[in-house]
């Protein structure tokens, strides 16, 4: 007996250990979710130009804070406004949303502009930081121009309808359409056009606990005192193709695709130039699709493209690039619509207009130079030259003229281009030069040197 109890008290230690060890892993499992039980809110940042993509982003966050049984979802909005038809998709989101959303203006120094307008009419609750501004959403068309009565009537409609729907100010609504009548957050709240004005998260989420709000018909009492936020952050993909979907960028990539095929063109070749040319403005109206473009500035880009080929003919004259520059410089001011709060800045125009017009004024330098030389692209004087195959062994036979690289394909099909062989050009098709191996040559004399008599 005594036996038995050493045996058990010398196991007790060992229990202990195990029973300790147990507990930890159940509080460290636990410990976390438990110390989260409190409400929950998520939270994204909707900032720049009104998209598609935006919309998108929107649509999708507001289905997963619903799944994840957040308490609300709060959107910080800093916007000058974009497509008309973007904001409509957003508009109807929100109104038919199975949680409540929140629209924070905000931070100080933000703007809720043209479309931003409906975005922050159509929440449940609409909050602005103090030195935020709302309104000015009269549209306008593509170029810029006021838009037809109809027009002006259904968008100030639509904006009545989403202040009916949410109890807010209905004249501002309106005047904000026909008029572009626009106020700050102080006026905003005075007039009912929002609800409260919030400096940051916490104010808000303190100002708006115990409010109630109606979701999908059903009365619903906000407890976000103390809530936990939680960030919903847009998707890299999203955020590459909403990047791309920026003015400045758009412009600057038309510039650089321009240069590129530019280059090409007074140096062909390898291709390079013309495939990140060409890239380079798929990009560019890819972000003009999503934009709200004047085709009065496209116009003029096209203009811009045409002078700086035509530098190429007359290099060195520098006229062909002073007019491409003006007209780029005149494109990229009427591009987009200021109207609508989306422009290309100063800071980008002016550094990438005086660029595009020393490289153009550098292009047409290269092909006078190359001029200046026994003639290499377009001649017939190549035909005849004996040249040395490089890049053969990569199936890409090429040789170098003078400064250029052209492709080469052998005469015969069934004859193989070795790296380091000589061969000779017998004929031109296009940018590919037609060779034979050197060795002909000695055969060629006797062939045609034959007297039948």
């Amino acid at each position: 007996m005594e036996v038995e109890l050493r045996a058990a008290r010398s196991r007790l230690p060992a229990a202990a250990a195990l029973v300790f060890l147990a507990l930890g892993t159940l509080l460290l499992v636990v410990g976390p979710s438990a110390a989260q039980t409190g409400p929950t809110v998520a939270t994204t940042t909707v900032e720049g130009v009104i998209t598609p993509v935006m919309a998108d982003h929107l649509d999708d966050t507001i289905e997963q804070a619903a799944r994840a049984g957040h308490e609300a979802l709060i959107v910080r909005l800093d916007t000058p406004g974009g497509l008309l038809e973007s904001a409509r998709d957003i508009v109807q989101r929100f109104l038919n949303a199975p949680l409540p959303v929140v629209v924070h203006v905000a931070p100080a120094g933000a703007d809720a502009g043209s479309a931003g307008t409906f975005i922050t009419y159509a929440a449940h609750v609409a909050v602005m930081a103090p030195a935020t501004t709302i309104g000015a959403a009269t549209p306008v068309d593509l170029e810029g121009a006021e838009v037809g009565d109809k027009v002006v009537e259904n968008t100030a409609a639509f904006a009545e309808a989403i202040a009916e729907e949410r109890g807010r100010d209905v004249e501002f609504a309106v005047a904000a359409v026909r008029e572009g009548r626009s106020v700050t957050a102080s006026t905003a709240v005075e007039i009912g056009a929002v609800d409260l004005e919030a400096a940051d998260l916490d104010a808000l989420l303190a100002g708006i606990d115990g409010r109630e709000v109606t979701v999908q018909g059903q009365a619903v009492t906000l407890a976000t005192a103390g809530a936990t936020a939680v960030e919903a952050e847009m998707s890299v993909g999203r955020q590459l193709l909403q990047l791309l979907a920026n003015p400045n960028l758009a412009f600057i990539l038309l510039s650089l695709g321009t240069l590129a095929i530019l280059y090409e063109i007074a140096n062909p070749g390898l291709g390079l130039g013309g495939v990140v040319g060409v890239v380079s403005i798929v990009l560019a109206l890819f972000a003009m699709a999503v934009l709200p473009v004047n085709w009065a500035g496209v116009a003029l880009l096209v203009l811009a493209m045409a002078m700086f080929v035509a530098e190429l003919f007359a290099p060195g004259i520098g006229v062909g690039a002073a007019g491409g520059t003006a007209a780029l410089i005149l494109g990229g001011l009427f591009l987009f619509q200021g109207d609508t709060g989306v422009t290309v800045d100063w800071w980008v125009l002016a550094p990438t207009a005086v660029l595009v017009f020393v490289l153009a004024v550098l292009a047409g330098v290269l092909v006078a130079r190359a001029h200046g030389r026994r003639s290499v692209a377009g001649s017939d004087d190549i035909i005849g030259r004996t040249l040395r195959v490089e890049h053969a062994a990569a199936d890409k036979a090429r040789a170098r003229v003078g400064e250029t690289w052209w492709r080469l394909r052998a005469e015969d099909p069934s004859t193989t281009l070795v790296d380091g062989e000589q061969v000779t050009v017998v004929g031109r098709d296009n940018l590919d030069l037609i060779v034979a191996p050197t060795w002909r040559e000695s055969v060629q004399p006797a062939d045609h040197g034959d007297d039948p008599g």
